[in-house]
């Protein structure tokens, strides 16, 4: 018999078993789905990860008085910069970052970069103007005049926050485009000199910046700037830690930025040579690279959970497929009655258990890259096509098939046709 002939008999006998196929390529086809959906969600958050750090730019980093952690699954990772192997002593750690020291890092840092001090002085305000009002998750910020170059920001309207503005406090503020949108509509040309009030406190409108987008895991343009001096007057609390931000402007000279920057602040913070940093200098690369780090154990997840699904389906696919040999046992007697070989019995079956996986692979995989996309959907990120793992689910689906349909078709290639016949 040729493959065609052989090919055509086993497309025939699947398709006359629809129910039962159809169970197991939907079993086979869940398990695709879990594996080609996780994988694609991950690339989606992947994606919304570069281009939410892409924009605090290459050649920056910015120093703190914690270590950034971020905890995704079982455990904590986190970014400790250029820390070395010894131990910071328990009362010489999280100490804040005072507004005096980060002046004081401003004014003696003597390498050719941009310094900003900012200051996160919220992340829950309500912006009113008039009656109109915002939801209460408004990022209030303190900055200074270099604050807006070093986060990328750019100004559709208005101007930047001058020295001036920070030198006396004075209540002026920058809004985000989520901000700006939600208070005044599609209409900005108003925006400029008009009055807002942030909680309890009136703030004189100054500019509005360029909207970068929502990446899913921050809002870029739900922010309203205003200047650190002012966010120390009303956003004051205790124990108040601040940031600096640097911009080399030479990309390649950015380890000698950051070991001078750390030599500094080290004698700002009256460290002795013995005391590792209580400081941290993060970079925004290292900063992705830890998030990515952190999907891996959704990554494990994924390929546990495709593994035990296909395994389950193989298992169940071999039985169906030793059912079919036990209720065919006369049809394999005519056959082989009619001269088919051993051989031709066994690629039929092997090929039925091939087509029912790969199927429920191929359902597998447009289930998988739908359900895998509405995270690109929620995190505004491409439509992805992960064609590796779509390559690699097809793979393991004929794996499967073949695993599991070559014990039935060996079971019935040895069949005795006499026997066979006569089998009731």
């Amino acid at each position: 018999m040729q493959f065609r002939d052989i090919f055509s008999l086993a497309y025939r006998s699947v398709s006359g078993n629809r129910l039962r196929a159809g169970l197991t390529i939907s079993i086979i086809g869940f398990g695709i789905m879990a594996l080609v959906g996780i994988f694609t969600a991950i690339d989606s958050m992947k994606g919304s990860i570069y281009s939410s750090f892409a924009n605090m730019g290459a050649n920056s980093f910015n120093i703190q008085s914690r270590a950034l952690k971020i905890r995704m699954g079982g455990g904590d990772a986190a970014v400790k910069g250029n820390r070395k192997t010894r131990k910071t002593k328990t009362s010489n750690s999280n100490i804040p970052i005072t507004y005096r020291e980060a002046t004081d890092f401003k004014q003696r840092y003597t390498f050719p970069a941009v310094v900003s001090i900012s200051f996160n002085a919220t992340q829950s305000a309500t912006v009113y103007k008039g009656e109109k009002k915002t939801n209460p998750n408004v990022r209030v910020m303190g900055g200074d005049e270099n604050y807006l170059a070093l986060s990328n920001y750019t100004l559709v309207e208005g101007r930047n926050l001058n020295l001036l503005d920070v030198e006396t406090g004075r209540n002026v503020a920058i809004l985000g485009m989520d901000v700006a949108k939600k208070l005044y509509g599609d209409n900005l040309k108003n925006v400029v000199n008009s009055n807002i009030r942030v909680g309890n406190v009136r703030y004189r409108v100054v500019g509005v910046l360029k909207p970068k987008g929502n990446s899913g895991f921050m809002s870029a343009d739900n922010i309203v700037i205003t200047t650190v001096s002012n966010t120390r007057r009303v956003f004051e609390r205790p124990n108040a830690s601040y940031n600096v931000g640097v911009s080399v402007t030479d990309i390649t000279k950015m380890e000698p930025a950051i070991g001078e920057a750390t030599g500094l602040l080290r004698i700002i913070r009256h460290l002795s040579l013995n005391e590792e940093e209580n400081f941290y200098i993060n970079k925004s690369d290292s900063i992705a690279e830890m998030l990515y780090n952190s999907l891996g154990f959704v990554t494990l997840a994924a390929i546990l959970i495709g593994i035990i699904t296909l395994f389950g389906s193989a298992i169940g696919l071999t039985n169906i497929m030793l059912v079919s040999v036990a209720e065919r046992t006369r049809e394999i007697g005519v056959i082989k009655a009619l001269g088919a070989t051993r051989k031709s019995i066994r690629q039929q079956f092997v090929y039925e258990a091939i087509i029912i996986s790969m199927l429920g692979g191929l359902l597998g995989v447009i289930l998988g890259m739908l359900i895998g996309n509405l995270v690109s959907v929620l995190l505004n990120t491409n439509f992805i096509v992960p064609w590796v793992w779509i390559f690699t689910g097809i793979m393991l689906c004929a794996a499967v098939g073949l695993i599991a349909g070559i014990f039935p078709a060996i079971k019935a290639s040895r069949l005795d046709p006499i026997v066979a016949l006569r089998y009731e």
